[in-house]
């Protein structure tokens, strides 16, 4: 059981949430980035920074994370990719990404995807709310109990 954080776009309530859970309950969480991530002097706790390029921290994500374990990510194809290898998904925003989900998402996102090149302007994300990290942590704590009582 492991936690990979795909932290370049991460927000920073997500990550003092995973630092807290990490120690907590003695679970390994390693946040992979294309840039230097700090993170707390821990044996748990650990960053990973990857080479510049599209997809590189995903790349890397995919390679290492194994069945059972958790990624966080808003990226949709990265969560496509680890849980069809058999790892859960997360967003930030403490949204379960499963097989069903994640084809829902990913035919959304090409559509607004359709609609931008189209021209169309269609805003960005919300942005980060105290209800999103609660509902993040939520999710954690679920994901962290459903482990913990299969070990």
């Amino acid at each position: 059981m492991h936690i990979w954080v795909d932290a370049d776009a991460c927000p920073r309530p997500v990550k003092e949430v995973l630092f807290k859970a990490a120690q907590r309950v003695q679970v390994p969480c390693t946040l992979v980035a294309n840039q230097a991530i700090a993170v707390p002097r821990s044996a748990l706790i650990r960053s990973i920074q990857v080479g510049q390029g599209f997809d590189v921290a995903d790349n890397e994500i995919v390679r290492r994370c194994e069945p059972g374990d958790l990624v966080v990510t808003q990226d949709i194809p990265l969560a496509a990719e680890v849980v069809a290898k058999g790892a859960e998904a997360v967003t930030p925003r403490g949204h379960w990404l499963d097989k069903d989900t994640v084809r829902e998402r990913l035919n959304m996102r090409d559509f607004m995807e359709e609609m931008r090149s189209a021209g169309m302007e269609t805003g960005g994300p919300k942005s980060y709310s105290a209800q999103d990290k609660g509902r993040f942590a939520n999710a954690l704590d679920r994901w962290l109990a459903r482990h913990r009582t299969q070990k």
